[in-house]
Order: C-alpha cells, then structure tokens, then sequence
C-alpha cells in the first residue's frame, strides 16, 4: 500500500513540474494519468538504484560542493526519466537541462510536501 501511495504522491508531483516550459504532457486525460503513473513508476526505480550509486562515486564532489552537486544529479536523472518515458512511448517530454533541473526541484518540494499530508502509517495501525 505504501508503495502505491508513494507512486500517487511523484505522479501528482510530476503533474505540476508539467506546468513548467520545457515539460510537456500530451494526449487525453487517461493516456496522461497512465502517464505520469508509468513515469513515476520510472522515475522512482531510476531513484532508488542510481542515485545510490552516484552517491558512493562522487561522494567527493558531495563533499566539496556541501551537496549542491545533488541539484545537478536530480537534474540529470529527471532528464533520464524524461528520455526513457519517451522511448517508452510514453507522452511525457523534457525539453533540457534547465527544464529538467527545475522539474526535479518542484518534483521533490512536491512530493515532501505532500508526504507531509499523506501520513506513512494509518493510525492504530502497525504497516511494518
């Protein structure tokens, strides 16, 4: 359950990082909800196994930068989400880096903010 929640939340959030230029979303109503619910599925599998990744081997530039290296890589992987959804066929595009690096920031001031609302835990309840 809290998986599908998690793919509802990014799905919401890539919706509004489609109100930017340079990030589009075509078709009906359904085709883009199946949409953006692939592409959060996308986005989600290419967060959790490379980000890791890119994590331990730039740990350096991490460092040096104080983090702000991971602008830059959020930006690139949304990029990367962005390329796949297209090759997938899917009608989600991103037109570059700048759309792709404010796409990536409002997907995650989205996406915290509604988990925010979106309790992990549904009370009295034990989802371990």
């Amino acid at each position: 359950m809290r998986i599908l929640i998690r793919i509802i939340i990014n799905a919401v959030a890539l919706w509004v990082s489609t109100l930017l230029p340079g990030i589009s979303l075509t078709g009906s109503t359904w085709h883009k909800i199946g949409s953006l619910l692939a592409v959060a599925v996308i986005f989600g599998i290419i967060n959790a196994v490379l980000k890791p990744i890119i994590k331990v081997i730039g740990c350096g530039l991490y460092i040096l930068t104080l983090g702000l290296i991971s602008l830059v890589v959020n930006a690139l992987l949304f990029l990367l989400a962005g390329y796949l959804s297209d090759k997938l066929g899917l009608t989600f595009h991103v037109s570059g880096f700048w759309a792709g690096f404010w796409g990536a920031l409002i997907v995650a001031i989205v996406s915290f903010l509604l988990s925010l609302l979106i309790p992990d835990r549904l009370e009295g309840k034990n989802n371990d």
